[in-house]
């Protein structure tokens, strides 16, 4: 009832010990086929809305992670924004994603795209950091990032900013496959206005962090490595 788009492959993993439990002996590709059978599987849907303007005369920072790789929290922000349609209106979703726990550290539904309101999402995450370390923000070339609102707001706090070359974006594709899981598992009824979308998505948030397990965080939630990780690297370095 929580999560009810996941995937077969996380599921059964959740599932797996209540099967050991009540002797039913399933593996995971029979349950694929089993949830197949039953018309269960979930498909992914492919729709595109354009949310990046690129074509600016404002300065576009390089690419730092081409040559690195998160290997602690808070080490990398992700940014990105996405569109969700409710009953009356479109409205935007920014993100703010650490790199290396896939947590969502900060969010901001808005009914546009303007700086201010991309930036809240940043403000959120900036309130929930604990390690202090040094801090890349990654992003695409959008008006929004590259803005001198947007910039400030890293300068302020000695982030080094960083965005993909061109229009390729798959050098953002942590923060694109972030918002493909809150739209394909989530998201993916209407809300009735921007109000109910909110709360719809602080509730989609507490449980992608908290309740969904990643197969590239070997079956742990965002939250969990988050966690983990946050007093090994909470020291302060450089």
């Amino acid at each position: 009832m929580e999560l009810p788009r996941l995937g077969t492959r996380k599921l059964y993993y959740l599932l797996k010990e209540c099967f050991e439990k009540e002797d039913i002996k399933i593996g995971r590709d029979a349950l694929f086929q089993y949830l197949k059978r039953e018309d269960l599987l979930i498909y992914p849907k492919k729709k595109y809305t354009k949310t990046t303007f690129s074509k600016h005369w404002l300065r576009k920072h390089p690419n730092l992670l081409k040559d690195i790789k998160a290997q602690r929290p808070e080490q990398v922000f992700v940014s990105d924004i996405t569109y969700l349609k409710t009953r009356r209106l479109v409205c935007y979703l920014s993100l703010v994603t650490d790199a290396y726990s896939r947590k969502i550290m900060g969010f901001s539904v808005s009914e546009n795209m303007n700086s201010e309101n991309v930036a809240k999402a940043l403000k959120m995450a900036l309130k929930n950091i604990i390690t202090h370390n040094f801090l890349i923000h990654h992003s695409d070339r959008g008006l929004q990032y590259c803005s001198g609102y947007y910039q400030k707001i890293l300068n302020q706090h000695q982030i080094q900013p960083s965005m993909t070359d061109g229009h390729d974006c798959y050098q953002n594709a942590l923060a694109e496959r972030i918002n493909g899981i809150l739209k394909q598992e989530f998201l993916f009824n209407k809300a009735k206005n921007k109000e109910d979308l909110n709360q719809l998505v602080k509730e989609s948030i507490y449980l992608y962090n908290n309740k969904r397990p990643h197969l590239s965080l070997k079956m742990q939630t965002p939250e969990q490595v988050h966690k983990k990780s946050e007093e090994k690297y909470s020291s302060g370095f450089n």
